[in-house]
This record gives structure tokens, sequence and C-alpha cells, in this order.
């Protein structure tokens, strides 16, 4: 299952081209994340303070593949392509509102878990793994099936 959030593009959002900047999506894909995280009961301050983890980013991309505007709204889908050992991959698929069926842009975070005050990979634990399976699931090809 995907998670979803909708945000608009903020005139802070975009370059001097008039189109969203790069930097902008990692925004976009930080609400996704935190809300997700939120939504399975896992808010960064029970992962911290009861479950004793952190989750930093050990690697973050992102493709683009159609130009974005001032004060469109977009919809972010976030969900958990693998969880592995002591890492989590976090995947991204950002659509126009109006236009469902167009993938703009697509990104990933890897997560790894480490040790609340610590910086050492330990294993995911057993209840978060639980509490993140109902939203694993396969990337969609970026493919668009219409114009942008």
């Amino acid at each position: 299952m995907k998670f979803s959030v909708s945000e608009y593009v903020r005139w802070e959002d975009i370059d001097a081209a008039g189109i969203i900047n790069y930097q902008a999506y990692l925004r976009f894909f930080g609400l996704a994340e935190v809300e997700l995280l939120r939504s399975c009961g896992l808010s960064y301050r029970t992962l911290s303070e009861e479950i004793g983890i952190w989750l930093p980013r050990v690697h973050v991309e992102c493709d683009f593949f159609h130009p974005v505007t001032l004060d469109e709204l977009l919809v972010v889908d976030a969900f958990f392509g693998h969880i592995g050992a002591s890492s989590i991959h976090l995947n991204f698929e950002v659509r126009r509102h109006e236009k469902p069926d167009v993938i703009v842009a697509t990104g990933r975070y890897i997560l790894v878990t480490v040790g609340h005050g610590e910086f050492k990979p330990v294993p995911v634990p057993p209840e978060v793994r639980t509490r993140l399976a109902p939203y694993v699931e396969t990337a969609t090809e970026p493919h668009s099936t219409g114009p942008a």
C-alpha cells in the first residue's frame, strides 16, 4: 500500500526559470516520510525515545521527468521498497493532483537503523518491521501515459 500526502509548490520551491527547484523535492519527500511513519505509529519521537533508534539517510536520489510550476498541487506517494537487516529503502512517486496518471518525479532514501545517540548500524527492530510491512511494495515505472 502507498501512503499519500498533498502539498502545493510554493514560492520558495521554484527557481529563476519558474519551475520547481530540484532541492524542493527533498521538502516534499520529508513531509511524506514523516507522515507515513506517523501513520504507522512511529513518529520520530517514538522511534528515538521509546524504541531507541534513529534513521539517518545514507543515500538520497531523485529523478525528474516533467517540470512543475508555482501553485501546482502535487501528490507524493511514499512506500517502502525493501526492509533489510539494518536498512530501509523508502520510495517516493510524485504526480500532479490534476494528472494522477503522470509521474513527474521519483525519489528514494536509504535509511539505516542506528542506536539512539550512536551511529553504528543495528538490526531493524521487529516492532518497526511489523509496523512498516503494510507499506512495502514495488515502485511504478515512471513512464507517463499522456502529456505532462
